[in-house]
């Protein structure tokens, strides 16, 4: 079974620089490029995000996102190093049930977290 993310994007060249530098901690990297989709993968078994070139621009709220657990409980360092790549920033960072995170938007305005999941101590 393999799980692919389709995003939607105006620009999937511009997304894709973004998404690879975004992504870059979990060695991603560009596959299948046949407008228009351009994939970008990583090591299995780490879905696939593909971008699909779409002529409008994002409209409304996301119904589905990106969750981001890069392995670092500095949320704001890590949302800091997304918004240096083009990110914006949406929300402080927030918590609930132990699981703490950061709103983002990339440069099309999809929105995506940066999260920490609860800590696995008693």
């Amino acid at each position: 079974m393999q799980i692919v993310v389709t995003l939607d994007c105006v620009d999937t060249e511009a997304q894709a620089d973004f998404w690879l530098a975004a992504l870059a901690p979990l060695d991603y990297r560009r596959g299948f490029h046949g407008p228009p989709y351009l994939s970008l993968v990583g090591q299995t078994p780490a879905p696939t995000l593909l971008l699909q070139r779409v002529p409008e621009p994002k409209q409304g709220k996301n119904r589905m996102h990106l969750d981001l657990d890069f392995g670092t409980a500095d949320l704001t360092s890590e949302a800091n190093r997304l918004e240096r790549l083009g990110a914006e920033r949406l929300s402080e960072e927030m918590s609930e049930h132990g699981f703490r995170w950061i709103v983002l938007a990339d440069p099309e305005g999809n929105e995506f977290c940066v999260f920490n999941p609860p800590s696995s101590r008693p």
